[in-house]
Parts: structure tokens; sequence; C-alpha cells
């Protein structure tokens, strides 16, 4: 066996290509959605207006790197530890580093989010974080989460102790639950029958994450290794079809319903003229080029693959991560922006 196949690089380019690629997303977007400053109404500090949003999709990426690098273990499977250790090794103190990271943007979004909702205040103490805890739904949501994620953290160093008799279901699974609490907060948290979308926004969120993840932690860490990419990257194939269709569905169908809630406005006229519709578009966009970049992994890589050939699976894989990035930083700015 080459060591091509047992021993794969850390790739810390593809990793610095979507955390780019995600700020400049939420740049773009807030530069689309920045409003004049109405008279004789307070205004929030523009560098609070403009770090929100940057912690917010640090936040997300954090979330994505550490339930990706959790899923790792399922998709190379447990019946190879030879060929896994190594690999694992690697991605374990990884993701409890991505929880720690996760944590601590949630804390300080929280304290961001409390000196937005207090734009008088000059300081911002503990007793005001939690009064906004307390009266505002998306506090005690940041606090869940990073609450959560500490909790990961900690499931996290008793894998680096005890290996895989941590399941990595049960990483995964607490990974996911995280998720749940911000988005309900956002839009779909307005509407009288916000049921659907509340449940469309949390499958949302999920597949994309668990999509992003997967194929990051893979990119990162699997490329050089033929081995285990030609086991893993078939049954990860299978989760991001799955995904694929549940995020773009979903994503389109709570843009349309919030569009459609504004009496003053129809749909051509919501999606084409305000903030909210352009950044739907654009996130729609995203989402059509990181199809047809999955597509040509599956179909004309993937076979390839599976022999132990050689591919251009770290470019390719590359740039559908640097699409998902723009998206994540679309999609920060999103939950934000009026639908006006």
């Amino acid at each position: 066996m080459t060591q091509a196949e047992t021993t794969s690089r850390v790739r810390y380019s593809t990793l610095l290509c979507v955390v780019a690629a995600a700020l400049v997303g939420t740049l773009i977007g807030v530069a689309l959605s920045a409003t004049a400053p109405i008279p004789g109404v307070t205004e929030v500090s523009e560098v609070v207006s403009v770090a929100i949003p940057i912690v917010r999709v640090l936040l997300d990426i954090a979330a994505v790197a550490t339930i990706g690098l959790s899923l790792l273990s399922v998709l190379v499977g447990y019946d190879r530890p030879k060929l896994t250790e190594p690999v694992l090794r690697v991605a374990r103190p990884a993701a409890v580093a991505g929880a720690l990271v996760w944590s601590v943007t949630a804390f300080v979004a929280l304290v961001l989010q409390t000196a937005e909702f207090r734009p008088r205040s000059e300081t911002i103490g503990a007793g005001d974080v939690w009064d906004y805890i307390v009266q505002i739904g998306a506090g005690k949501a940041l606090l869940v989460v990073g609450v959560l994620a500490l909790l990961h953290a900690g499931l996290g160093v008793l894998t680096l102790r005890h290996g895989e008799k941590v399941p990595a279901e049960v990483r995964v699974g607490l990974g996911l639950f995280a998720l749940l609490p911000l988005p309900v907060t956002g839009h779909a948290s307005n509407w009288d029958y916000h049921d659907y979308t509340m449940i469309s926004m949390e499958l949302h969120v999920m597949s994309a994450v668990a999509w992003t993840g997967g194929l990051g932690a893979m990119a990162v860490l699997l490329i050089g290794n033929r081995t285990l990419l030609a086991h893993a990257l078939p049954r990860f194939s299978k989760l991001a079809t799955l995904c694929l269709l549940l995020s773009a569905a979903t994503g389109l169908f709570n843009g349309i319903v919030e569009i459609n809630l504004n009496p003053t406005m129809d749909l051509f006229t919501g999606l084409f003229t305000t903030p909210y519709g352009q950044l739907v578009l654009l996130k729609l966009g995203c989402t059509v080029v990181i199809a047809l970049f999955g597509a040509h992994v599956r179909w004309r890589l993937m076979p390839k693959i599976v022999r132990h050939e050689r591919t251009a699976l770290a470019l390719w894989a590359t740039l559908e991560l640097t699409v998902m990035g723009l998206a994540f930083g679309f999609a920060v700015v999103l939950t934000r922006a009026p639908v006006a």
C-alpha cells in the first residue's frame, strides 16, 4: 500500500477558503441590507452592527467544523482502526477546539446583541446581558447554544481519552441538537402560523451544516488517503444528496413565505427589489452552483476515487466549500435583514 493511500496531510488552505468566503458573503450581505439612519432614532454603533453578523458567521463555521469532524468517525467506519485512528487522532482534538470556538462565539454574540438592544448604553454589564436573556428569545437561544457547545467540548475531551468508546452518533446528535435554538428566533418566529416555517428552518439549518461539515472534514483530512476516501465518499454522497434536496426546498420555502407575508408587495417585487429578496436569490444561486459541483464529484470523480485513482477532488471540494462559505455568509445576514 503506498504512502498516499494511508496518510494524508491536513489541508488548512481549504479551511481558510471557507472562512474567507463566509466573511466575504457576510460583508456583501451587510452592504446590501444597510439602511439610512432614521432622524430622531438612536442608531446602533456601526462597529456593533457589523460585528454581530461576523461573529455569527464564525459561530456557524465553528458549528459546521465541530459536527463535520464528529461525523467523520461515522463516515470512515469502525472496522479498520489501524487505518482510521491516525486520521481520528487529528479530528478529535480539532472537534474539541471547534466546540470551544462555537461556545465562545455564542457568548460574544450574546454580549454584542445586548449592546444592540441597548444602543444608548455606553457600557454593557452582566446585568444588562441577563436582562437581555430574560426579555429576548435570541438571548435565551444564544445562552443555550453556548452551554451545549461547551457540553460538546466536554464530550470531545472524553473521546481524547477513550476514543470511539464515546459513540460518534452521540456527538453528532448533540451537535445537531445545539443548532436548534437559534433558527426559531429569526423571521419564522413572527408568523402567526409559524410552526411550518419553524420546522422548515430547523431542517434547513441541520441539513446545510451536516452537508457542509461532512464534506469539509473529508476535504481537510482525507483527500490524500485514498483507501479511507474510497470508503467514506460514497457513504457521504447519499447523505449529501438528501441534505441538498432538503436545504434547497426548505430555503426556498422559507424565503417565499416571508416575502409573501408582506401585504405591500408581490413576490416578484419582494425578490428583486428588497435586500431580503436579493439575499434569497444569492443563496439560491449558491445552491445551484454547489449542486453542479457536487454532481461533478459524484458522477465524474467518485467512480475513479472508488478505484483508488488520482483525481482533482481537492480542487473541486475546495470550490464547493468556498461557495458554501459564501452561502453561510448570506444566510447570517438574511436572518437579520428586513423583509420589506
